[in-house]
């Protein structure tokens, strides 16, 4: 794949929102015209409620999911149900505002950050630390959704999109995304923990295993190693060298799925992916623009990186 020329990091509108009719604050989420909406009622085949809501950017399907079973969304002011179907000419409220519904295909937007250690992958912290998402630009609509986590301490490669049904299909264990890190220990694994690693130990939530543990050297007592998982549980790189009698003294995420961290993006930098391969990576068409060679350019923030080559950019297994 070919990279974009540059552009300037996006900046926040100034312009306002205007009320709704009723009083609310719409989410943002896309675009609501009655008009345009009571037009597509004949056309456009009702989607599950917790798809539709996702590709807005409110979060994740898992997260839309718990919310429907707690009773905090409404389909037409009736509590809506795990599995319903909705269409353009139905309004949908979560936590009594109105949220903007988007039927139809669209380019989901996926950012590659650098997360430098120090900063948590949360919005609310009770010990006020700072958060990766005070470094991203801003959305007109939705909001940027975290495609996993790195613990406090663990830097490197983070993904974060608007669209929640990408964020649901990189997590769940189904697409097989896998993760890797690299991972500095004070001390050499021999080869009975080599192989107790990579064959299975059981952790305090199940069994773990690395599919791949490969030797990457290392200065004086310091040894280097990377490490591919086809999971993401909470601190499990960690927890399993931790099972064999090591402490990571540094932990580094490099790849996630198809997507490298991009040797040239610096700590706290973020670059927007582009979007042909945003597309792919959510497996869906790149929707088809003609005449228009603005869209889909790569955005990089105080340094002009590159995205993922088309060698690294693979469709998962």
């Amino acid at each position: 794949m070919s990279t974009p020329p540059k552009r300037t990091p996006l900046r926040p509108s100034s312009k306002s929102k205007p009320a709704r009719r009723d009083g609310s604050d719409p989410i943002p989420g896309g675009r609501v015209n009655r008009r345009g909406a009571r037009d597509q009622r004949d056309e456009v085949e009702p989607e599950r409620l917790q798809k539709v809501l996702a590709r807005t950017g409110v979060a994740s399907r898992r997260q839309i999911e718990e919310w429907v079973e707690e009773g905090r969304v409404q389909v037409n002011d009736q509590p809506a149900s795990l599995g319903q179907k909705i269409g353009p000419g139905d309004r949908v409220k979560l936590n009594g505002r109105l949220v903007q519904l988007h039927f139809g295909a669209r380019a989901p937007r996926v950012l590659i950050y650098h997360k430098p250690e120090g900063e948590i992958v949360s919005r609310n912290d009770p010990e006020g630390r700072p958060s990766v998402f005070d470094r991203l630009p801003p959305l007109r609509r939705g909001r940027w959704l975290a495609i996993g986590r790195l613990d406090y301490n663990t830097s490197g490669l983070l993904l974060l999109t608007d669209d929640g049904n990408l964020a649901n299909r990189m997590m769940h264990p189904r697409y097989g995304f896998e993760r890797e890190y690299a991972v500095r220990l004070l001390g050499e694994l021999d080869d009975e923990q080599f192989r107790a690693l990579t064959e299975g130990i059981v952790l305090e939530d199940g069994p773990a295993r690395f599919s791949s543990l490969r030797v990457q050297g290392g200065e004086g007592v310091n040894r280097w190693y990377k490490v591919v998982l086809q999971e993401g549980r909470n601190r499990e790189v960690r927890r399993m060298f931790e099972a064999v009698g090591f402490t990571v003294s540094r932990l580094m995420r490099v790849r996630y799925g198809p997507v490298e961290l991009p040797p040239r993006l610096k700590r706290g930098m973020w670059m927007e992916m582009p979007e042909a391969d945003a597309c792919q990576l959510a497996g869906v068409p790149a929707p088809k623009k003609i005449g228009d060679t603005a869209k889909g350019k790569t955005t990089a923030s105080k340094s002009n990186v590159k995205s993922p080559t088309s060698k690294s950019f693979k469709k998962p297994k």
